[in-house]
């Protein structure tokens, strides 16, 4: 089993930034790679970005290139996502998700985080 556990979200003014966590715990040695989802009001799931626990390769959507980085401190088990230039449309429940090694599969998922942008 993998424990995810997210912080650091809030309520910010359209152009600020803002840094959530997600902590690991458990079997951590499980995670190929941790991923971040948001999923607003009325809206579908949708991927955001994440990063590789090894090499350390990350991955965005279109949508928040060049304004989202995620990062890890492999020595916590945490990865981060800095959010930078953050609009309205960027608000939503982000959750950060593991994916486990070997497999394709997101089967690890924190209870989200509540960010909100206001304009």
């Amino acid at each position: 089993q993998v424990q995810l556990i997210e912080s650091g979200g809030g309520l910010v003014q359209a152009g600020d930034s803002l840094t959530l966590s997600c902590a690991a715990s458990g079997r951590t040695w499980l995670i190929d790679a941790v991923a971040w989802f948001r999923q607003a009001p009325g809206k579908e799931r949708e991927s955001v970005g994440g990063i590789t626990f090894d090499s350390g390769a990350t991955f965005y959507s279109d949508s928040v290139k060049g304004r989202f980085t995620a990062s890890r401190d492999s020595a916590k088990d945490t990865v981060y996502l800095q959010m930078n230039s953050l609009r309205p449309e960027d608000t939503a429940v982000y959750y950060c998700t593991a994916q486990i090694r070997g497999t394709l599969q997101y089967k690890y998922w924190g209870q989200g985080t509540q960010v909100t942008v206001s304009s």
